[in-house]
C-alpha cells in the first residue's frame, strides 16, 4: 500500500514545529502594513514620470482605468522622490526575509487536498496561488533591477506596474479574509503568554505537562500531526527573519541616505563612497560611453543647442550660454533604483529663461527634451510647466563649481527639483516649448 504520509498533499509530510497560526499571523501582519506601504510609494513613483505629459514618459501606455491616480509631480520639497522611492527600494528589500518566511509557514496550504471544497475556498485558493506567485515576481523583478541586472524579456515599467496591481488585488482579497483571523490569533496568544507569566512555580518533581500552544485551535492545517523536536522557539524564529530584515536594512539605507552611511550600503550597486573624485566625483548610471556619446558630439565647436518655441527657433552654442544670465541651485539626483546623490550646486541658465528667448513670457509651457544619447531609454523626455517654472530648474553647464564631465552630461544637462533622475536628462540637443 502506498505511504500517502511522502507525499507533500499529507499533513504528516510537513514536519516542522514552528509552522503555526500564531507564526504565520505576526508575519502576515508585518507584510500587510509593509506591502501597502510598497504599493503606495510604488505608485506615487510611477506618477513622478508624469506619464499623462507625453507618450515619451509613458512606460505602460495600456494603462487604462489603472492610471486614475495620477497627478501633476511637485517640485517642493526637492528631496520628494529621494524619500519616497528610497522608501520604496529600501523596504522591499528589507521586506524579502519576511515574505520568505511567510511563504515557507503556509506552504502546506498550496498542497493541501482536494483543490477546492467550495466555491469561496476555491476563490480562496486562486487568490493564495496569486499572490504567491505576484509576489515573487514583484520583489524579484525589483531586486534586478535595482542591481542592474534586469534579464525579464520586456520593458521593467509595465511588468512591475501591471504585476503591482494583480499582486495587490490579491493582497487585499486574502487581507480582508484573513486580516480578523490573524489579530484574533496574535491577541490570544498575548493573552496566553500574560496568563502564563502569572502562574506560580512549578514543582522541578511535576510531570510536564504536553506541549500546547493556546493559539493553535485543534487541527489547524498549519500544525504538523507528527512535528519533529524542535531546535529553536518560534520567537526565536522570528528573532531570525527580524535580524534578517534589519541586516538587509542596513546594508542598504546609506545608498538613499548618502553621506558617510553610504558606505554602510555594501548590497546597493551605488552604496559606496562616491566614485572617483572632485566636483564630478557622485554616483550615475549612464556613462557617455554606455549612451554611444563621442568627444566630436559634444565638441564646443560643433555642438548646438537648439531651443523651439512660439516666436521660432535658436541655436546656442555653449560659449554663449554662458554669456546669458546664470543661476545656481543645490539639488540631488535620486533614482528609480533607489539611490540618491546628497545636494550637488548645479549653475547654469534656467529653463524658464530659456523659454522666454523663444516667445514664452510669464508663465512657461511644457518642454519636449531630447538628448544626443544613441543608445539606452530615456532619450527624450517631457517636462511639465510647473518644473519649467520653477526657478531651480536648470539647463546646467556646470557643477560644484566645474565644468561637467561627459559622464554626467557635458555640455549641458537638465536638472529638476524632486524629478526622477531619468528625467534630468544628459547630453541636451534640443529643447521644444509649447503643447506636446
Amino acid at each position: 500500500m502506498r505511504d500517502h504520509s511522502r507525499l507533500p498533499s499529507s499533513p504528516g509530510f510537513w514536519r516542522s514545529p514552528l509552522r503555526g497560526p500564531g507564526f504565520t499571523s505576526v508575519l502576515g501582519l508585518v507584510l500587510l502594513v509593509g506591502i501597502t506601504v510598497l504599493f503606495v510609494t510604488g505608485l506615487v513613483s510611477y506618477a513622478a514620470y508624469n506619464p499623462g505629459l507625453s507618450p515619451v514618459n509613458d512606460q505602460t501606455p495600456d494603462k487604462g482605468v489603472l492610471g486614475f491616480y495620477l497627478f501633476a509631480w511637485p517640485t517642493d520639497p526637492v528631496w520628494l522622490y529621494r524619500l519616497t522611492q528610497g522608501m520604496h527600494v529600501t523596504l522591499g528589500i528589507t521586506l524579502i526575509p519576511v515574505l520568505l518566511a511567510k511563504l515557507w509557514s503556509v506552504v502546506p496550504k498550496l498542497f493541501a487536498l482536494p483543490p477546492a471544497r467550495s466555491v469561496a475556498h476555491a476563490l480562496e485558493r486562486i487568490s493564495l496561488l496569486l499572490l504567491v506567485g505576484g509576489g515573487l515576481f514583484e520583489f524579484t523583478t525589483g531586486v534586478l533591477n535595482v542591481q542592474l541586472d534586469y534579464v525579464f524579456p520586456g520593458s521593467f515599467y509595465p511588468l512591475h506596474f501591471y504585476g503591482a496591481w494583480v499582486f495587490f488585488a490579491a493582497f487585499v482579497a486574502h487581507a480582508v479574509l484573513k486580516t480578523p483571523t490573524a489579530l484574533r490569533t496574535v491577541r490570544r496568544r498575548l493573552t496566553a503568554d500574560t496568563a502564563a507569566a502569572g502562574d506560580p512555580p512549578v514543582s522541578p518533581h511535576a510531570p510536564s505537562p504536553p506541549p500546547h500552544d493556546p493559539s493553535v485551535p485543534p487541527q489547524d492545517p498549519l500544525v504538523s500531526p507528527r512535528p519533529d523536536p524542535p531546535t529553536v522557539s518560534r520567537r526565536g524564529a522570528l528573532g531570525l527573519v527580524g535580524g534578517g530584515s534589519l541586516l538587509l536594512f542596513l546594508t542598504t539605507v546609506g545608498q538613499s541616505l548618502g553621506g558617510p552611511v553610504r558606505r554602510t550600503a555594501l548590497l546597493a550597486p551605488h552604496g559606496t563612497a562616491d566614485p572617483g573624485g572632485g566636483p564630478n566625483g557622485f554616483q550615475i548610471n549612464k556613462t557617455a560611453a554606455y549612451a554611444h556619446i563621442t568627444p566630436a558630439d559634444t565638441h564646443e565647436d560643433s555642438w548646438r543647442l537648439v531651443v523651439t518655441g512660439r516666436a521660432g527657433t535658436v541655436r546656442l552654442g555653449r560659449a554663449e550660454l554662458l554669456r546669458l544670465p546664470l543661476r545656481s541651485s543645490s539639488l540631488p539626483i535620486a533614482c528609480v533604483e533607489g539611490w540618491s546623490t546628497t545636494d550637488q550646486w548645479w549653475r547654469g541658465v534656467r529653463l524658464r529663461d530659456l523659454a522666454a528667448l523663444v516667445g514664452h513670457d510669464g508663465d512657461p509651457p511644457d518642454v519636449f527634451v531630447e538628448s544626443l544619447q544613441r543608445h539606452g531609454a530615456f532619450r527624450h523626455a517631457a517636462l511639465r510647466a510647473n518644473q519649467v517654472a520653477d526657478p531651480r530648474s536648470l539647463l546646467a553647464l556646470q557643477v560644484n563649481g566645474e565644468d561637467l564631465s561627459p559622464d554626467h552630461g557635458y555640455p549641458a544637462r537638465v536638472i529638476v527639483p524632486a524629478a526622477p533622475g531619468v528625467l534630468n536628462t544628459k547630453w541636451v540637443a534640443r529643447l521644444t516649448f509649447g503643447d506636446l
